[in-house]
């Protein structure tokens, strides 16, 4: 990675963000996202946001599962969905 993103300045730091469909996810990753949900409030002001980012990220898994399953199924001659 430091030789894409080698000149950047360090006061950027990359945090992989991780979700397993049927799991929790990792400790790091619960930090980071709980760190930017206290960023988020303090700009805003809204103490919700922090949680609205979790639910925000649980219904995108949802709907890129439900994509994933509706793809198993064959096409159906004549129906575009």
């Amino acid at each position: 990675m430091s030789e894409v993103y080698g000149e950047l300045s360090p006061a950027y730091e990359f945090q992989p963000v991780a979700v397993e469909t049927h799991g929790s996810m990792d400790d790091a990753t619960v930090w980071f996202l709980s760190d930017l949900g206290r960023k988020i409030f303090e700009r805003s002001g809204d103490p919700l946001d922090g949680q609205f980012l979790f639910q925000r990220i649980s219904v995108l898994i949802q709907r890129f599962n439900a994509i994933l399953f509706h793809e198993t199924f064959p096409a159906e001659d004549g129906i575009d969905m």
